[in-house]
């Protein structure tokens, strides 16, 4: 019986070792040049949902996969070229794998914020200012990565959509700005190296930190720990924002007492950029210092501080780029001998975050952030209560002004013309003798240079929670909450000469500050407008995420209650029952609902679907119709509203790699606010019966739609080289005929508003870059590190943004209310046509190499942009003068048309060399 026993037993130890066997995937990643381990690089097995991340040994384990059969292992890190290695998983058989090297991505080394960015897109208070959400590292998916480095310098905008669409966090914290939804790029610029670790989930897909917006999320994660252990010195000379910059970094990695820091300091400068008089003058800085707590919690300060100043540079007609260039700034002129600009931006925020993170369990984590934002944000320009418009691109200093009918004026004409060549910039000896001349007199200011001041402070605090209830269930939770107090005035920068401003609309003769009368005011002093506006913002996310081997799908809910309120600290004349003091409070309820499926048909063959609907607060730019002047809020106001919805199929094999997506948005109940000097305007309601008023113009209750394809395919031939193409094509327009109003102090209705009713914008194009863009490149990386790439970039179907106002009533109606005798509907027809711009090619060249010398690491990057010197329009917008028929007409039948679009041009060929040694 003892005999049996034991032989029971031994058969049982046996069976039980044969079951236990492990068939762990295992395995280790190095660096290819140092031959260093690599820290915290992801490795997943492809079409399943395991995964592991390497430990400071470069080491990994994915525990006892269930599938088995053939795979890929996908390893990748930021900052390095990602590898897919075939493996196979056989029952009861461990796989490990020592030694798989991944190659730095010289490609990492661009400095996004500097080719992504252009001059325009930084200025942010221009029609077509704004870029690619996101889209500040080197995605692997070749359309994203694509979109950010070829399409950007032609203001294209993935899916039609600017990046309010999309939510930046860093370290959890949402970075929207509250005042225009955007990302605000000037307050992070200059510090690339440590905004390299990066969690991006593009469109509707799922993220564990936010509900996101319909373009994605995009997490920065400032966590010292993170940081790979080491240095970086770089140096960079480029033509296109800035001339010049170094920068340097440094990570202590995990040090003794759970301690870890990490530092950048950088300087961009130059006299100018590609348009002239661009100067950049920035500094950057930051800091991360990370203390673990213990096993399970860490505490992580984070500071962020990038002064910086540039001068802006102006949109022309193309009269004002035929007499002189592209690079042509009507914003400067000499003084002294060298080139002063009079619009300057100039942004001074820092940033501090303290982040706690508490891994509860080995399934559950909680982080909760505090963050404090604050500084200023400036826009200087000159102002001319008591001379004429010192803008030498005027449109009376022009030869069209004299060229146009009844009596075209030839000799005035070729004598601006010449004048406009050989001196066309700001006269700023002429501006200083004015204020002297007036100052001997005891006048005040005919010129002076101020600031549009925004002054912000910000507070938000949020917590985190993921916790993993099974292999297969991930659920995750944020509560958030954000208060914002906004300074908004004008301070006097420069009197230029003078001894005093005249705090008075020299135009209407309306005192800006009732409670001061005729104040005269010297430098440093505030002027025009005065008040504050107040946010309050409260959130709340939730989202469950189910992973199988065949099946991944998800559900994501939000909820927010934001509340925005005016208080005016001047009493402006021209609303002097409406204008100091607290407005009526605003309060808007907004959800989200969205979710989809992932379906895994086989290792090559993936089918993605997403769909959301949400409501959500319009910004408070989009809040308040002029709140300059004013505490009126935009009529009919209520939430915007967006159903999105996009099917992606996914092919990936050892040699391609491929995505096609189709996608579908309707955006509905957006308001769209512009300011501008209006001509040709309905008699009733203005000011002494004029026909001309300088107009805030608000279009409220707009729908747009839009839909279309994506396709992305990257190739690789060899070890060395890739074949790449993308696509993408779409349509965006206006999907109804929204109504418009316009406000102006020199309005004599009581709410210093008039209506227009409907504008007919429907079917016409969403202005905002390329509606289609095309691109084919190829890339080819030497086993002795050294690389080269060329793409050739066609994009087409560019509009010019329409003017609003000429597509309403306005636009028909003669003064007695109807239409004008001479109308004719075929003329009107082409009159009011959108111009579509010419397509254009662009091709660019990249290329690296690296080096190890000693124990240093030497990498050198250069692209060319616009190789071939193309001249081509990237957007630009019709201007709110002649706003009816007859102007319309009149003006289009001169020679030269005297209000004419205004555009921006792409800059011709630049280059960019950048030159880094990591240590």
């Amino acid at each position: 019986m003892e005999k049996t026993i034991l032989a029971f037993c031994c058969v049982f130890i046996v069976f039980q070792s044969v079951l236990s066997q492990n068939q762990d995937v295992s395995g280790s990643v190095k660096d290819a040049l140092s031959f260093q381990p690599l820290p915290n690089a992801s490795i997943q097995i492809e079409s399943t949902n395991l995964s592991a991340e390497t430990s400071a040994s470069g080491a990994f384990k994915i525990k006892n996969p269930t599938t088995f059969g053939e795979y890929v292992l996908h390893v990748s890190k930021p900052g390095y070229v990602s590898k897919r290695y075939p493996i196979i998983i056989n029952e009861g058989v461990p796989l490990h794998i020592d030694d798989m090297f991944l190659k730095i991505d010289a490609t990492s080394s661009q400095d996004l914020y500097t080719i992504v960015l252009t001059d325009d897109e930084l200025n942010e208070d221009t029609s077509a200012a704004d870029n690619i959400s996101g889209l500040l590292q080197a995605s692997q998916d070749v359309f994203q990565r694509t979109a950010a480095f070829e399409f950007s310098g032609s203001f294209f905008k993935i899916r039609g959509l600017d990046s309010s669409e999309g939510k930046l966090l860093i370290n959890g914290i949402e970075m929207n700005s509250m005042f225009n939804g955007r990302m605000q790029w000037s307050n992070w610029g200059g510090i690339n190296d440590v905004l390299r670790n990066q969690e991006f989930g593009f469109g509707l897909a799922p993220s564990t930190l936010n509900f996101g917006g319909v373009l994605g999320t995009t997490n920065i994660s400032t966590r010292a720990s993170k940081y790979r252990e080491g240095g970086r010195l770089t140096y960079t000379s480029s033509n296109r924002s800035y001339a010049n910059r170094l920068m340097a970094s440094y990570a202590s990695g995990l040090v003794k007492n759970g301690w870890a820091y990490a530092l950048s300091i950088g300087r961009r400068w130059g006299h100018e950029g590609f348009q002239d008089a661009t100067f950049y003058d920035a500094n950057s800085f930051f800091i991360s210092v990370e203390k673990k707590l213990n096993q399970k919690q860490a505490l992580n300060f984070t500071g962020i501080f990038t002064p910086n100043r540039r001068g802006k540079s102006s949109p022309n007609t193309q009269e004002v780029f035929d007499l002189r260039d592209i690079k042509y700034n009507e914003y400067w002129g000499f003084q002294d001998g060298e080139k002063r600009n009079s619009r300057v931006k100039d942004v001074a925020q820092p940033i501090f975050m303290l982040s706690h993170y508490w891994d509860i369990n080995k399934e559950t984590e909680l982080q909760t952030n505090l963050s404090y934002t604050f500084g200023k944000q400036g826009h200087s320009r000159l102002d001319y209560p008591g001379g004429g418009n010192p803008s030498p691109a005027y449109y009376q200093k022009l030869p069209s002004y004299y060229l146009a009918k009844p009596e075209p004026d030839y000799t005035n004409a070729y004598l601006s013309e010449h004048e406009f060549i050989n001196n066309g910039q700001i006269d700023w000896n002429a501006i200083y003798d004015a204020n002297i001349t007036n100052a001997n007199q005891g006048l005040e200011a005919a010129y002076v240079q101020y600031e549009d001041r925004t002054d912000d402070n910000q507070f938000t605090v949020n917590s985190i929670l993921n916790t993993a209830l099974s292999d297969h269930i991930l659920l995750s939770g944020s509560l958030n909450y954000s208060q914002l107090i906004s300074n908004n005035f004008a301070e006097i920068t420069d009197l230029l000469g003078a001894s005093g401003y005249l705090n008075v609309d020299a135009f209407d003769g309306w005192q800006y500050d009732l409670q001061n009368p005729n104040a005269i005011i010297g430098e440093g002093g505030t002027i025009k407008y005065n008040y504050q506006m107040h946010a309050n913002v409260i959130s709340a996310f939730a989202q469950a995420q189910f992973k199988n081997n065949t099946v991944d799908y998800f559900a994501a809910v939000y909820v927010n209650h934001t509340n925005y309120q005016r208080e005016g600290l001047f009493q402006n004349e021209a609303f002097k029952d409406n204008s100091i003091g607290k407005s009526e409070a605003l309060n808007f309820l907004g959800y989200g609902l969205k979710g989809g499926l992932t379906y895994k048909y086989t290792a090559k063959h993936v089918l993605d679907i997403h769909a959301a609907y949400l409501t959500k607060a319009p910004n408070i730019q989009s809040s308040f119709s002029n709140p300059r002047e004013n505490n009126n809020v935009v009529k009919d106001i209520s939430e915007e509203r967006v159903l999105a919805f996009d099917a992606s199929y996914i092919f990936r094999s050892r040699l391609i790699t491929s995505k096609l997506t189709g996608f579908y948005i309707d955006k509905r109940g957006s308001n769209e606010i512009g300011f501008y000097y209006a001509d040709g305007l309905t008699s009733a309601g203005i000011e002494f019966n004029e026909t001309s008023a300088f107009v805030q113009e608000v279009l409220y209750a707009v729908n747009t739609l839009h839909y279309g394809l994506e396709l992305g395919i990257e190739a690789k031939l060899t070890s060395s080289f890739k074949l790449k193409a993308v696509a993408s094509s779409g349509q965006y327009t206006y999907n109804n005929n929204p109504n418009l109003y316009l406000t102006s102090s020199s309005f004599v209705t009581q709410d210093g508003a008039i209506e227009f009713g409907e504008s007919n914008l429907k079917n016409y194009k969403v202005a905002g870059g390329p509606q289609s863009a095309f691109s084919f490149g190829f890339e080819y990386s030497d086993p002795d590190y050294w690389w080269f790439g060329a793409t050739a970039n066609y994009l087409m179907r560019t509009y010019v943004d329409v003017s609003p106002l000429t597509r309403t009533s306005n636009f028909y109606l003669d003064d007695d209310g109807l239409p004008f005798n001479d109308y004719d509907e075929d003329v009107a027809k082409q009159l009011l046509k959108q111009e579509r711009f010419n397509d254009y090619l662009v091709v660019n060249l990249i290329g690296g190499k690296s080096w190890k010398v000693g124990k240093y690491y030497l990498g050198l990057f250069v692209s060319i942009n616009n190789l071939l010197d193309n001249l081509y329009k990237t957007g630009g917008f019709e201007q709110g003068r002649n706003a009816n028929y007859r102007e319309l007409k009149e003006d289009n039948e001169n020679p030269i048309r005297v209000f004419g679009p205004k555009y921006w041009y792409g800059r011709g060929a630049t280059y960019f060399g950048n030159v880094n040694v990591r240590f």
